[in-house]
């Protein structure tokens, strides 16, 4: 591990246990491997980071700021690119491993339904934490054009084992779909800049 990801994980840790506590340190080292795993390429601990800043920054928004943060962590803690039911793997981890630290029901029912609202990012009306944490999760959709490139290639390697025209099909459906959205984004003014980021990825297709 080189020295900018030994500092990434640290980071990572630091925010963890503030949010969880000392005492929950395997769990949070288990996630933070989770996100370090060698397949992934885009939804790696820099990912986690990224939503969890986010998080952060609409934090104001969330009914429940550290249930969205626990979702945050949770969201992708299952990954598998050859999979379609990851964000439901990544839910029952949760709901499993939280009781562990003593979170009452109701709480790790909450994020656990954040965790799944990740597929669809489709929050319903007055959903304040699932705008906040797909609004987190969607951020890099409008970056500036270089970190989308980079976000766009970083996907593909994950999909590396997927033939070039069927993953062109796939990702245009997924791109659609976003665009299909009544609005991509709840909280954050990054409507315009993302749409457009979208538009071009697919015609690059």
């Amino acid at each position: 591990m080189d020295l900018g990801f030994r500092r990434m994980n640290e980071k990572l840790m630091e925010r963890w246990r503030s949010l969880a506590g000392a005492e929950a340190d395997r769990l949070g080292e288990e996630l933070v491997a989770r996100y370090g795993e060698p397949h992934r390429r885009y939804h790696t601990t820099a990912h986690l980071e990224a939503v969890l800043a986010h998080v952060d920054t609409l934090a104001d928004s969330a009914a429940n700021p550290d249930l969205v943060r626990l979702a945050a962590w949770f969201h992708d803690a299952v990954y598998d690119p050859t999979r379609s039911d990851n964000e439901e793997r990544s839910a029952r981890l949760a709901e499993r491993a939280l009781p562990e630290l003593g979170v009452p029901a109701e709480a790790v029912a909450t994020v656990a339904r954040l965790v799944r609202l990740t597929l669809t990012h489709a929050p319903a009306p007055g959903d304040a934490d699932g705008a906040v944490l797909c609004d987190a999760d969607l951020a890099i959709l409008a970056s500036s054009p270089e970190e989308y490139a980079a976000y766009a290639a970083a996907v593909r390697e994950e999909y590396s084992f997927v033939p070039d025209e069927a993953f062109r099909q796939g990702r245009a459906a997924v791109l659609r779909s976003l665009l299909g959205l009544p609005a991509i984004f709840h909280i954050a003014d990054l409507e315009d800049r993302a749409r457009a980021n979208i538009q071009a990825e697919l015609a690059r297709l």
